[in-house]
């Protein structure tokens, strides 16, 4: 018999148990593992050598949210540019730790350019892309002689697509002589994880302290990725970056990315994430940044900005009234968020429901912070809204949409500011033509 004391709501599994990684600039830090909360990353698709344009979009993703930003250092143009990129961060107050994303000529750039390596926070290391052999081996030292000296935490980030032929060639000879050998993939996802702890293992040795190496295996399919993570999180402490390494455009990579993580996040596996979104044409890098949050929102992980319920629609709701009310309200939280989040605290954990007629409208509304269940096809044309679960007044008229993110400023400010600002149903007539009283109780 259970427990009769023992809670009954369901939720994820405990955080697995991780050593902590700092990954600071000046006096801005952020921790990865050891319980902090799951760190939402991004990347910027810009060339690293434009300081300029690198810049904005690095001011574009913090301003979304992402903690930390990779760039890419590839050329000794892209390295020089790095601490200069680093100055105008500063200059526009944008903290945010930089990553420095390298592949083949790593060891030489972070030698040949200093500054680019003090201006770095952390270095990604893709171990199969430093060569073979005692080359592969020196390049991969000179790199982690780097990190200790500028006291730098590194990812060792493994790709299947990137993988050390070496190793994978070897464990592939070793599994042909097994009485029943494994299939290729499972020994190719064996490979990743042996590549990720034994080069995690080898950096330590080099000096490296066990408190600066996050890792990462990623590949670019739902089960291989969720078989791998669960493999590499049972046979190390070290605090894990998860993300499909080519998500894929749109829906298919949100769809890939929340399937795969989530799955792994409830399992309590993950310490920081990466949405690797393919861009739509001109598209928003920042919406990487919102799916990330939003699968961590979602989750009940952690809380960004106020999430908006609504309704899908159907042969009740013609109109498209509730559908342009939601997506603008929606917009407009997240826009507001960067002042709020300093301003009103707690903010981010509000509930906005905009729903599109009375069969689930009123409830939902009701169970909202702040809710609106507008009229559907054919219903009485009035909007009643529910503030903490009480009907308070009625919007009605052609200016519903502005008088209601009228009612959610107020609210913002009455919950989270504990501003002094009037009651809305207390004259709600002088304030805000088309918006019928009620009493609150």
């Amino acid at each position: 018999m259970s427990n009769a004391s023992e809670s009954t709501e369901p939720s994820v599994a405990p955080r697995r148990p991780t050593r902590a990684v700092t990954v600071r600039w000046g006096g801005h830090a952020v921790q990865i593992g050891g319980g902090a909360p799951v760190v939402v990353q991004s990347m910027t698709n810009t060339d690293t050598a434009d300081p300029d344009a690198t810049a904005q979009q690095v001011r574009e993703l913090w301003d979304a949210g992402s903690e930390i930003v990779r760039v890419t250092v590839n050329t000794p143009d892209a390295a020089a540019q790095v601490a200069p990129l680093r100055e105008r961060l500063d200059r526009m107050n944008v903290p945010v730790p930089l990553v420095g994303d390298f592949h083949y000529n790593g060891h030489k750039l972070l030698t040949q350019f200093p500054e680019c390596a003090q201006a770095l926070s952390k270095y990604r290391i893709n171990p199969g892309n430093m060569g073979a052999g005692k080359h592969r081996d020196d390049n991969f030292a000179q790199m982690i002689e780097v990190a200790c000296r500028n006291d730098r935490p590194v990812r060792i980030g493994v790709n299947w697509g990137s993988l050390d032929q070496i190793l994978l060639a070897q464990m592939m000879d070793e599994n042909a002589k097994r009485a029943q050998p494994l299939g290729a993939n499972a020994v190719m996802r064996e490979a990743l994880v042996v590549s990720a702890i034994s080069n995690a293992q080898r950096a330590e040795e080099l000096g490296l302290s066990g408190n600066a190496i996050v890792l990462s295996c990623k590949v670019s399919h739902v089960q291989d990725l969720i078989a791998v993570y669960r493999n590499l999180s049972q046979r190390c402490d070290y605090p894990l970056h998860l993300g499909l390494t080519e998500a894929g455009m749109g829906s298919k990579g949100i769809v890939a990315s929340t399937a795969a993580l989530a799955v792994l996040l409830q399992q309590g596996i993950g310490d920081t994430i990466r949405i690797s979104l393919t861009p739509e044409p001109g598209g928003d890098r920042a919406r990487e940044v919102v799916v990330a949050q939003e699968i961590l929102q979602t989750m009940g992980l952690r809380a960004f900005t106020p999430m908006v319920v609504s309704c899908p629609g159907c042969g009740r709701t013609s109109s498209t009234v509730f559908q342009e009310l939601a997506a603008d309200i929606q917009a407009y939280l997240r826009t507001q968020m960067p002042v709020w989040k300093t301003k009103y605290p707690g903010v981010e954990t509000m509930n906005v429901a905009v729903m599109g007629c009375v069969v689930n409208g009123p409830g939902e509304s009701r169970h909202a912070d702040i809710g609106i269940s507008l009229p559907g096809t054919g219903e009485v044309p009035s909007a009643p809204v529910y503030v903490d679960g009480k009907r308070t007044v009625t919007l009605k008229g052609d200016h519903i949409a502005r008088e209601f993110q009228a009612i959610v400023e107020n609210y913002v400010a009455r919950r989270y500011g504990h501003e002094p600002v009037p009651d809305l149903v207390a004259e709600p007539a002088a304030r805000h033509p088309g918006v019928v009283a009620r009493s609150a109780g």
